[in-house]
């Protein structure tokens, strides 16, 4: 019988922590909790996880910093769920490498699908990582993309972290080579959403991204902004799409 996927969820508040627990809980998930990052981090020295959940307004060590330090660590999935929609911390979440941002309050639903969509990502990496070397790869600028490994390769074949979604981001660049595309078009086909004219996450990871493809990203010309109408990939020379 396969083993359930774990979650912890990383919450302060017992109301959230139980309900979320119970409802995920019957969705088919191993699902634990903490209050705090002392607690999580019990937790995961009794268990790893596959996801947390974390909440950014907590008790000692705040959300971005526990996303921080377990992001240098090691690849797990991250999704924050938080009352703080501001701008400067969907961010910096993004920044320090979260998966997904969600401002509560949400749908059970809607957050239980996102955690799917992480889980399987972070599953397709782990299959096609031990299945050995890749045939298709794209060229980003002084990096590769490789997409059967979901990996990013820098020139000396040093593995560049992605996130999930910016893997989608330039998995989604490597499929339509050439091809003017929009945001909401952008965010349709890279993470299944339709996209927001307040909502910056696409200008966020592209801008995160550059900084890793781009010979030189003040002036990038592998992912160029077209002025009013969205972005383009340049592949140069990519190949095996």
């Amino acid at each position: 019988m396969a083993e359930l996927p774990t979650v912890i969820v990383v919450d302060d508040e017992p109301d959230i922590r139980e309900l979320l627990e119970e409802y995920l809980g019957r969705q088919g998930l191993d699902v634990r909790s903490a209050a705090d990052g002392h607690e999580l981090d019990r937790r995961l020295a009794e268990r790893p996880a596959q996801l947390l959940v974390l909440d950014l307004n907590l008790p000692g060590e705040d959300g971005l910093s526990i996303a921080g330090r377990l992001r240098a660590r090691g690849r797990v999935g991250i999704v924050i769920l938080t009352a703080r929609g501001d701008l400067e911390d969907r961010i910096r979440g993004l920044e320090l490498g979260a998966d997904d941002y969600v401002v509560k309050p949400v749908e059970p639903r809607e957050l239980l699908a996102r955690i799917r969509s992480v889980l399987r990502r972070l599953a397709a990496e782990a299959e096609l990582a031990g299945k050995g070397a890749s045939t298709r790869r794209v060229r980003f600028g002084r990096c590769e993309l490789d997409l059967d490994g979901h990996r990013l390769l820098a020139a000396d074949g040093a593995e560049v972290p992605l996130t999930a979604m910016e893997f989608d981001l330039l998995e989604t660049f490597a499929r339509h080579p050439g091809q003017v595309m929009s945001r909401d078009r952008i965010s349709e086909l890279a993470h299944n959403r339709p996209w927001h004219p307040l909502d910056r996450s696409i200008d966020i990871r592209i801008t995160r991204l550059r900084q890793k493809i781009e010979p030189d990203p003040d002036r990038p010309m592998v992912i160029r902004t077209v002025r009013g109408e969205g972005y383009l990939f340049e592949p140069g020379g990519a190949v095996g799409v």
